[in-house]
Parts: structure tokens; sequence; C-alpha cells
């Protein structure tokens, strides 16, 4: 893994990130508003069943498809 390589936001994990969890907090943000979890493989269901809960979660796509991104 690259040093400047993207890691998941798991508390503790240094793998490489492979999912950008885009999420809000209506209480907080704007509706247009997204704030980003990076997630690898193994993270990425609790990270998004921990945001989708709170009923934050708004998407998840692949790092790639997030760069993508205009």
């Amino acid at each position: 893994m690259n040093p400047e390589s993207p890691i998941c936001s798991a508390k503790g994990c240094r793998a490489a990130a492979i999912w950008v969890l885009a999420w809000n907090n209506p209480k907080v943000h704007t509706p247009e508003r997204r704030k980003t979890w990076l997630a690898c493989e193994e993270h990425r269901a609790s990270l998004s069943d921990f945001l989708d809960i709170r009923g934050f979660l708004k998407d998840v796509v692949t790092l790639e498809e997030w760069q993508a991104r205009p």
C-alpha cells in the first residue's frame, strides 16, 4: 500500500480504502452536504450499518467512482 493511499475510517484499521460512505446529519448539515467515511471491504457493512441506523447514510460507492465524479 502506498503511504499516501486513503485508509479505512474504522477505528484502528490501516487497510486500504475501497469504499466511500457518503453521509449527512440532517440536524447539523444542509441537505446537499455530504461528509464521507472511507471503508475497506471488511468494514464496509459495519460502518454503513452505523450510519444507516441513525438515518445518516446517503450513498455507498467505490473510491474509484467517487474520485471520478465531477
